[in-house]
C-alpha cells in the first residue's frame, strides 16, 4: 500500500502474517503410513517397556484419554488394545527435513519448534505467492502429495494467536483469524489455553473467578501482577492480543542439535527420556555427519516462556550419545527446577575427522565401536532396536 508524504511516496510496512503449521500426530502417523496394518488403529509410538513413555498417540487413540508424555504403563491401562510401537527417530528426522524444506519454498522465516512444528512469518513472500491463506493451502497440498501426511495451520497477525488457531482446526484443517479481531477469537477460551497456563495456575486463575481468557484480558494488569507475580501482565497482554516476538528463524549453522516441545509441562526426572532420546539423535546425526563436537548445549523453555541455555566444553571433541547425554544431564542440574515445555540438546564447535587418541584410551575406542554397532542395528532395525543401559535406568525412575 503506498502511502504520501509531502508528495514524496513510500511503501508502508504490511501488516504481520503468520502461520502455525503443525504435523497431525506427526510419529504415529509416520507408523500408521509405512504400516498398513496400524491404519485405523489405536497406536502409541514410545518406549516398548511398560516404563516408557508416550511420544505420541494416534487419533484413533486419543479419545481413550492417550496423549504424549504420559507414561507407557497408564495408556495401557486407559487403551487395553493399544499398538505400542518404538520410536524411530532416523526416520522421522528424514520426513521432518522434507517438510522443512517445503516451509522454506515459501519463505525464510521458518521457526522450527520441534520436528514437526514451526512458525512461518509470510509477510514479505504475500507479492510472490498470494495471501496468507493462499500460501497455507499450498503448503498443506504439498505436505500431503510428498510425503501422504497432512498437517493443521493457523493464521494470524500473532505467534500465539496462530498456534492456538492450529490446535483448534485439527485434524487436517486450517483456521484463520481475521485481522484485527485476535483479541475477539481468543476470549471464549478458556484460559488454560494461555501459554504458560499450567494446571497450578489455572486452579490460581480458577480460584480468582478468571475462567475465560475474555476475563483475563478485562482483569486489571497491577492486581494480576500481584496475583500471580510476572507472569500475570504477561498473560493479560496474551489475553488482549498482545504478542510483539517475531518469528525468528533458525540460525545455528554451525551446530547439529535436536529440540522438542511438550503438549504438558514436565518437570526433573521426567524430562530425562527425552533429553536422552534428543542426545542419541544428535549423536547419530553427527556420525553420519562425519563431524565430532567440542561442545554440548543445553536449551530449556519454561513454562512461563523464559528461555535458559547451559554450556560445557569437552576435554575432546565426541560424537558419543552416552557422552553428550551424561553432559546433558549436569547441565539440566545447573538450571532452576521449574515446569518446562521444551528441552533442546546441541552440538557445537564442529570438527570433521576423529580426535586424537591417547595410547591407553582403550575406553574410548570401545565406545565408538559401540557406537558403529548401535548405528547399523538402529539403520536395519529402528533407533529403539538397542537402548543404551542408561536409558533404561532413566525410564525407570
Amino acid at each position: 500500500m503506498l502511502a504520501s508524504i509531502r508528495g514524496a511516496y513510500y511503501a508502508a510496512p504490511m501488516e504481520r502474517a503468520i502461520l502455525h503449521v503443525d504435523m497431525d500426530a506427526f510419529y504415529a502417523s509416520v507408523e500408521q503410513r509405512d504400516d498398513p496394518r496400524l491404519r485405523g488403529k489405536a497406536v502409541a509410538v514410545g518406549g516398548a517397556s511398560r516404563r516408557g513413555v508416550v511420544c505420541a498417540a494416534s487419533y484413533e487413540a486419543r479419545p481413550f484419554g492417550v496423549r504424549s508424555a504420559m507414561p507407557m504403563a497408564r495408556a495401557l491401562r486407559l487403551c487395553p488394545q493399544l499398538i505400542v510401537v518404538p520410536p524411530d527417530f532416523a526416520k522421522y528426522s528424514a520426513v521432518s527435513d522434507q517438510v522443512f524444506e517445503i516451509f522454506h519454498s515459501f519463505t525464510p522465516e521458518v521457526e522450527g519448534l520441534s520436528l514437526d512444528e514451526a512458525f512461518l512469518d509470510v509477510t514479505r513472500s504475500q507479492a510472490l505467492l498470494g495471501t496468507p491463506r493462499a500460501q497455507a493451502e499450498g503448503i498443506k497440498a504439498r505436505i500431503r502429495q510428498r510425503t501422504q501426511l497432512t498437517a493443521s495451520v493457523g493464521i494470524a497477525e500473532v505467534k500465539f494467536a496462530a498456534k492456538i488457531a492450529s490446535e483448534l482446526s485439527k485434524p487436517d484443517g486450517l483456521l484463520e483469524v481475521p485481522r484485527g479481531q485476535v483479541r475477539e477469537f481468543l476470549a471464549p477460551l478458556p484460559a488454560s489455553r494461555l501459554w504458560g497456563v499450567g494446571p497450578r495456575t489455572d486452579e490460581q486463575l480458577q480460584r480468582l473467578g478468571l475462567r475465560k481468557v475474555g476475563d483475563v484480558a478485562r482483569a486489571d494488569p497491577a492486581y494480576l501482577e500481584a496475583q500471580l507475580g510476572s507472569m500475570g501482565p504477561w498473560l493479560h497482554d496474551l489475553a488482549n492480543g498482545i504478542d510483539p516476538r517475531a518469528v525468528e528463524p533458525d540460525v545455528e549453522a554451525k551446530s547439529i542439535g535436536a529440540e522438542e516441545t511438550f503438549d504438558d509441562d514436565l518437570e526433573g526426572e521426567e524430562l530425562l527420556p527425552f533429553i536422552h532420546e534428543q542426545a542419541l539423535r544428535v549423536g547419530a546425526r553427527l556420525r553420519r555427519a562425519g563431524m565430532q563436537a567440542r561442545s554440548v548445549h543445553l536449551k530449556i523453555k519454561y513454562a512461563d516462556f523464559r528461555v535458559v541455555t547451559r554450556q560445557e566444553t569437552l576435554p575432546l571433541p565426541t560424537d558419543d550419545s552416552a557422552e553428550i547425554f551424561h553432559v546433558a544431564v549436569r547441565l539440566l542440574g545447573k538450571v532452576e527446577a521449574y515446569p518446562v515445555r521444551l528441552t533442546g540438546v546441541h552440538a557445537g564447535d564442529l570438527h570433521t575427522g576423529a580426535p586424537q587418541l591417547g595410547l591407553f584410551d582403550a575406553e574410548r575406542k570401545k565406545r565408538e565401536r559401540l557406537n558403529r554397532s548401535l548405528d547399523a542395528i538402529a539403520e536395519k532395525f529402528g533407533t529403539d532396536a538397542v537402548l543404551p543401559a542408561d536409558l533404561v535406568q532413566a525410564r525407570k525412575k
